[in-house]
């Protein structure tokens, strides 16, 4: 099954909703900047990203594949502590710290237990799932930090404080879980499906794929929660 073409005119509708985004930020007052640059550096990188991945997926070089998931790794931090107050060396080390080792132990899971890969690095699997767990624990360790913040502003007792960020940030997995299949068909699920994979086996992908989200987002966001806590507390002591 082939999917439609999409010329320029149809970017230039779906793109069109956008400027009306903007009027809403310009009329509350919210600066406008973000969005631009967000959009365009949207558009800019996946251009990018379409020629670099046709490389990529055809080449087994293992230190090549390293470089690229550490690139995606300290990316995803720097966008992690963009929204948070506290913008330091330390801090960023620490988101690093979090996606690294809860996102890192995840992937290791899938790749060794779950997709029995005959070497650990095969770019067309190990690259997107990474990416996958990036970017939605990455969006959970901001509304961590932000909540944690938030919540220490107003003197709440630290445990306090660190439940409710970890419930803050996790409020997204949870409705993720609760409308699939209700509300969200994953597009990677129906991609498969209309690909002619058989639908309990794209069933199956898909629980994995939901699964492992949900897990590299709590451990991550658990072991910053921790760490941040940790150095606040040895910042008083001192």
């Amino acid at each position: 099954m082939t999917l439609p073409d999409i010329g320029y005119l149809e970017l230039v509708y779906v793109l069109l909703p956008v400027v009306l985004v903007g009027v809403i930020f310009y009329r509350w007052s919210i600066p406008l900047s973000d969005l631009v640059i967000a959009t365009v550096r949207m558009v800019v990188q996946l251009i990018a990203i379409g020629f670099v991945l046709v490389y990529l997926f055809t080449t087994d070089n293992w230190l090549l594949g390293l470089a690229v998931l550490s690139f995606m790794l300290l990316v995803s931090s720097w966008i992690a502590l963009r929204p948070i107050k506290d913008k330091n060396l330390r801090h960023f080390i620490q988101l690093v710290a979090s996606l690294a080792l809860g996102c890192g132990s995840v992937l290791a899971l899938i790749i060794v237990a779950v997709l029995h890969l005959d070497t650990w690095y095969q770019p067309r699997y190990v690259i997107p799932l990474a990416g996958m767990l990036l970017a939605n624990t990455m969006n959970s360790l901001s509304l961590a930090g932000e909540r944690l913040d938030s919540e220490l502003l107003i003197s709440q007792p630290p445990e306090q404080a660190r439940n409710k960020a970890f419930n803050t940030a996790m409020i997204p997995q949870i409705n993720s879980l609760l409308a699939v299949g209700l509300v969200a068909l994953p597009g990677m699920m129906t991609g498969q499906i209309l690909s002619g994979v058989s639908p309990l086996l794209a069933v199956r992908y898909q629980i994995v794929i939901m699964a492992t989200i949900l897990c590299s987002a709590a451990f991550s966001v658990a072991i910053y929660l921790s760490l941040r806590l940790k150095a606040q507390l040895n910042s008083h002591k001192d």
